[in-house]
């Protein structure tokens, strides 16, 4: 168990490893944050920050020596990298867990082998596989880089035959995945922890409202029937149980209007449609990731009310001090220089009565 005192590593240094440093602290434990870009966001409130590449093994054996326990704030982070420190510190979660969700094939088949629905999907190498999985799955359906992709990037649609070339170039090429389409009625998210020793705790069910591919807004309790928030809640234990995970997760699914779930990805780390319980629950997601990586018992993810939370992105974000100045809103910014279109800058929660 991680006593209080000790520094946790944060692999990554955006909002996530910033927002986990504040929950760090709060629980008198220190942070050191591991990221390659200078004037990262999590910099400013850790006891300690390293700016080196994430192949750098020197450089990752001096901050792996500095720390009681390691962790990271994406799924981008190579896992090579999460391998090589587990040589010399714990990391949670593990290397598997990086290695499974940051690549959608390897992604899909996991969650395919516990029999969890999937969207159809076929692996795309060249423009004759693509060929052969659009005879097979049909349109429309979008073709995916199998890594890097995330709010829309590394994306293209495609409708109809004459999309192929446009499409399978407009990803320069890159190993790629074929999703046909799922019809469903809301995306839903949910938000769980297991612990180094097996608990498992569940939020509310999230619904996410997407705009340009960026999620803009998160409603709590999601509109779901109990029966189905039951099974959300138990697909999420199975996935944490097959990864033996340790660490808050974020799972995505597509709720029809019969209640059948497809879960579309898993994110290794706490996800932004789980921002809403830095205000809104008893336990956040980012103390309850810091509870979990470091042994120590999870909190209640009871939830205070009703809740909807908004993301800032790019220049919404300009509008901070009429944010501050609304009654029952929370104004939470990421501290991040340029309000670039896409960009996420901060996000508002609103706690309101329940109906």
């Amino acid at each position: 168990m991680i006593k209080p005192g000790q520094t946790i590593g944060i692999l990554g240094g955006g909002q996530l490893g910033r927002m986990l440093a504040l929950a760090a602290a709060r629980l008198g434990l220190k942070c050191h944050i591991y990221a390659p870009e200078a004037g990262s966001p999590a910099f400013d409130v850790a006891a300690c920050h390293t700016i080196a590449a994430y192949d750098d093994e020197a450089a990752l054996a001096i901050f792996a020596r500095s720390v009681a326990v390691i962790t990271y704030e994406f799924e981008n982070v190579p896992a090579a990298t999460a391998a090589f420190l587990t040589r010399l510190c714990p990391v949670f979660p593990d290397a598997r867990a990086l290695q499974t969700a940051q690549d959608r094939l390897t992604e899909k088949d996991f969650l395919r082998g516990l029999g969890i629905a999937t969207a159809p999907y076929a692996p795309v190498d060249d423009a004759a596989t693509l060929a052969r999985a659009v005879a097979t799955i049909g349109f429309p359906a979008i073709l995916k880089t199998r890594r890097m992709g995330y709010d829309g990037k590394g994306q293209a649609l495609l409708r109809k035959a004459a999309d192929l070339d446009a499409a399978y170039a407009s990803l320069g090429g890159q190993p790629a995945v074929l999703e046909g389409f799922v019809q469903f009625e809301r995306e839903v998210s949910v938000i769980a922890a297991r612990g180094r020793g097996g608990e498992f705790r569940a939020y509310d069910i999230c619904e996410n409202i997407h705009e340009n591919h960026i999620l803009a807004q998160t409603l709590v309790p999601a509109h779901l029937d109990a029966a189905t928030q039951h099974e959300a809640e138990e697909l999420a234990r199975r996935i944490c149980a097959a990864l033996d995970y340790a660490g808050v997760i974020g799972v995505e699914m597509f709720a029809a209007a019969n209640g059948a779930l497809t879960v579309n990805e898993i994110a290794p780390r706490v996800h932004n449609s789980g921002h809403w319980t830095l205000d809104g629950a008893v336990t956040s997601q980012f103390e309850q990731h810091i509870r979990a990586i470091c042994g120590w018992p999870l909190g209640s993810t009871r939830r205070h009310g009703r809740i909807e939370m908004r993301n800032l992105v790019g220049q919404q974000a300009d509008r901070w001090a009429e944010l501050a100045g609304q009654e029952g809103t929370t104004l939470h910014l990421y501290g991040k220089g340029d309000a670039r279109p896409g960009r996420k800058m901060g996000h508002v929660t609103k706690v309101l009565p329940e109906v």
